[in-house]
């Protein structure tokens, strides 16, 4: 087995941890009043892969040793989560797979969570942007201007 096999199992193995749901440890409420949608979780991958869940993490342990913790992201929309929340345990996203909207919702979600690889794969997610949607981009220029 060569490197790019090993890492794609080890994807595989976290995303399996990810639809496990006997072993997790946090909650996450996405949505707002209209659609709110409960995730599961688990406390050391989120601490690890993103900066503002850290923060709420290590806040949160202070006051609930031993305890299910529960987080409320009502700015996120549940499919977008969903996106993110596989990314944050596979460390990988197929942009082929969403449409130009989604992704840019990505990338803002992924940006107030804190996911610095997410980040740092802006540049490439811009370019293949650039490529592979210029006129839709240009016809929603105020979205993504937001």
């Amino acid at each position: 087995m060569d490197d790019k096999e090993l890492l794609l199992k080890l994807s595989q193995s976290l995303l399996e941890i990810l639809n496990d749901d006997e072993y997790y440890d946090v909650t996450i409420e996405v949505g707002n009043d209209s659609y709110i949608k409960i995730f599961r979780a688990h406390m050391v991958i989120l601490h690890y892969r993103s900066t503002y869940l850290r923060r709420i993490l290590s806040t949160n342990k202070r006051k609930n040793e031993g305890t299910l913790f529960h987080i409320k992201l009502q700015n996120i929309l549940s499919e977008i989560f969903q996106i993110i929340l596989r990314y944050i345990y596979s460390g990988r996203i197929t942009l082929e797979e969403y449409d130009t909207s989604d992704i840019i919702k990505v990338l803002v979600a992924g940006s107030e969570l804190g996911l610095q690889e997410l980040i740092t794969y802006f540049s490439y997610i811009q370019s293949f942007l650039i490529k592979t949607k210029a006129n839709w981009m240009e016809q929603n220029f105020n979205l993504i201007y937001q």
